[in-house]
């Protein structure tokens, strides 16, 4: 019998990506304080791609530990600007700020997945983007959060690329999966390799 493979993760792109390439998997999603983490990470100078990687493992252990035998996939994502660390925005007006003190500069996005079998992690990767935002008219931004608010709400720094948010930028360097929250590739080629997946 395979491997049942679970995704940690309540985020419908990466359920999304991973259905497109036909992983077979089921979501169970980690009730953990994701925001009090990060803040005491940053409290002790972890850097980006520390805190992606710690709150991916985070995820996955905690399931991992109410199943197992099976292969359990933790994700995160961090934003990071000169260092900073940004969170999902609360509101709006904050969801304004993150665009504005985004535009005109370049910043990472940092993509963290771990799998953990029976509690152990045993495979880890984290996938780095660099975005340039171009600059933008206070009216555009205030037209863009309006019409877009209820699918941001949850994105940190304001943007999907793969809706409207792809319009804030004048260039984009890196993998597309990264940028969207999960390097499928290095995922993929995992999984084949530990013959979780038929090659």
């Amino acid at each position: 019998m395979p491997q049942e493979i679970i995704l940690a993760s309540g985020s419908q792109i990466r359920a999304q990506m991973l259905s497109s390439a036909q992983v077979p998997f089921r979501i169970e999603r980690p009730r953990i304080d994701e925001d009090a983490v990060r803040d005491a990470l940053v409290a002790e100078n972890a850097s980006p791609r520390d805190i992606a990687d710690a709150l991916a493992e985070l995820k996955a252990d905690k399931i991992s530990r109410k199943l197992p035998g099976s292969l359990v996939i933790g994700c995160d994502q961090v934003l990071a600007i000169d260092g900073e660390v940004m969170a999902k925005p609360r509101d709006p007006a904050e969801a304004r700020a993150q665009i504005c003190r985004l535009q005109g500069q370049r910043h990472n996005l940092l993509s963290a997945v771990v799998l953990i079998e029976d509690g152990q992690p045993i495979w880890r990767h984290v996938g780095q983007a660099r975005l340039h935002m171009r600059g933008l008219s206070d009216a555009y931004v205030d037209a863009y959060l309006a019409r877009n608010w209820d699918s941001i709400r949850h994105s940190v720094g304001g943007y999907k690329l793969e809706e409207e948010g792809v319009r804030l930028f004048s260039r984009i360097e890196g993998d597309h999966f990264t940028i969207l929250g999960l390097p499928l590739i290095e995922l993929l080629n995992y999984l084949v390799l530990k013959g979780t997946l038929p090659s």
